[in-house]
């Protein structure tokens, strides 16, 4: 719970609340990648089909979550969040049945897929702004929040190929029940342990809302276009990767089922971990946030480029991309806290969902992306992410400033 002042305390159950959201809509996505071979094999689908199981999720979300960071600045996150996860239990339920009754479910599993998606638009991307509310303006606090959060997201990514595969080796179409099974848990925390800031002032009217959006990004847009782009880079490289791995294990070194879940939980582990690590570092210090972007985005661009040429020695491809993940793991916490700490309450809920739309499109990239070019593109689509990388991280040298500060009601770009 919070109060207004700055001291505002918020209960641990609360954060346990706030962290179950990102975590159930990364498992709910993460963990049917490691059991995409089998669907293909049960349902009678390309790799190609497959991979739309990933992407007709993140679709849904990409056009979504816009409008549910506008509503959630006008009604309140938490009413936005609790009907969200209701139609992502409700999408777990038709992929789910459709898969244990049909005989051809393709078509529903899709269905399915999207109403998840819509889901996920209106829960996760409002956490953002809901810590932002409710540590007001502590940004040592929404810091190291924003970093439980991000952290929860990525713990999501580290169990959801080994759950995954688990609850697969019992029936194949169990991941998707599954789905509902955990999003029942996090409404129930949600409802019972979140008490949003209520608000005291009247939220601004549609046209308005678009014309102050319009100057935040005139005023802002130079760092927020760049953060924009390294969210849909990271997450673009992060998917498609997990995807060819997922391929790759059982293809060349003879994965399969939990073994091979545990194996894509490696450099997942990694990402876990750094973001965890940086949760606790940057404390709202925006040199330590443009430090932490530059050797980042230097880290996942310098090893990215190796993944197709080391994709037959598995000691190597597991050291190459653990050291990816961790430069991700390090990015996206500092991605969070630039954006919630650099816009003001107001707006705070539109512009993190613009962000997490854009993340919602590398996720939507890059398992069909992949799917496209490892047969023939493999070490040339690497390479062009380790450029793109390169690129972005000249954008933050220079777009990116840290000689303001949002407390000076200043532009910090």
């Amino acid at each position: 719970m919070a109060n207004d002042t700055k001291n505002q305390t918020v209960s641990k159950w609360c954060l346990v609340s706030m962290a179950s959201i990102p975590l159930v809509m990364t498992l709910g996505n993460s963990m049917l990648i490691p059991v995409l071979p089998i669907f293909e094999k049960k349902v009678g689908i390309s790799s190609f089909q497959s991979s739309m199981i990933i992407t007709s999720y993140s679709i849904a979300a990409i056009f979504l979550i816009p409008v549910a960071g506008y509503l959630s600045d006008r009604y309140g996150r938490k009413i936005v969040i609790l009907p969200s996860l209701i139609i992502a239990l409700i999408g777990g339920l038709i992929a789910g049945f459709a898969s244990w009754k049909i005989n051809d479910p393709f078509t529903w599993i899709v269905i399915g897929r999207v109403l998840q998606g819509i889901g996920a638009a209106g829960a996760t991307p409002i956490i953002l702004p809901l810590v932002g509310d409710l540590y007001k303006d502590d940004d040592e606090k929404t810091s190291s929040c924003l970093g439980i959060i991000e952290t929860s997201n990525t713990f999501g990514k580290v169990l959801s190929p080994i759950l995954g595969a688990l609850f697969a080796a019992f029936l194949w179409f169990l991941p998707f029940f599954s789905i509902s099974f955990f999003s029942l848990i996090s409404i129930i925390l949600v409802f019972f342990f979140i008490k949003a800031p209520k608000k005291n002032e009247e939220p601004p009217k549609f046209k308005a809302f678009i014309k102050k959006t319009k100057k935040i990004f005139n005023e802002e847009g130079k760092w927020l276009y760049t953060v924009f782009l390294t969210g849909v880079y990271l997450m673009l490289i992060l998917f498609g990767v997990l995807f060819f791995l997922s391929d790759i294990f059982e293809k060349i070194h003879d994965l399969y089922g939990v073994k091979k879940g545990f194996y894509l939980a490696i450099p997942l582990f990694g990402l876990c971990l750094a973001s965890f690590i940086t949760g606790k570092i940057i404390k709202g210090d925006l040199k330590v946030m443009k430090r932490v972007l530059v050797c980042g985005l230097l880290m996942s661009s310098s090893t990215v480029i190796f993944i197709g040429m080391v994709s037959d020695k598995l000691l190597w491809l597991l050291v190459i991309t653990t050291l990816m993940g961790v430069a991700i793991g390090a990015i996206l916490p500092t991605l969070d806290a630039m954006i919630t700490e650099g816009i003001e309450k107001e707006e705070r809920g539109t512009i993190t969902s613009f962000y997490s739309s854009s993340r919602f499109i590398g996720v939507a990239l890059g398992p069909p992306g992949m799917a496209m070019v490892m047969k023939n593109y493999l070490n040339a689509s690497y390479i062009s992410a380790g450029i793109a990388g390169i690129v972005l991280l000249l954008f933050t040298l220079f777009l990116v400033k840290t000689d303001k500060s949002k407390k000076t009601k200043e532009s910090i770009a």
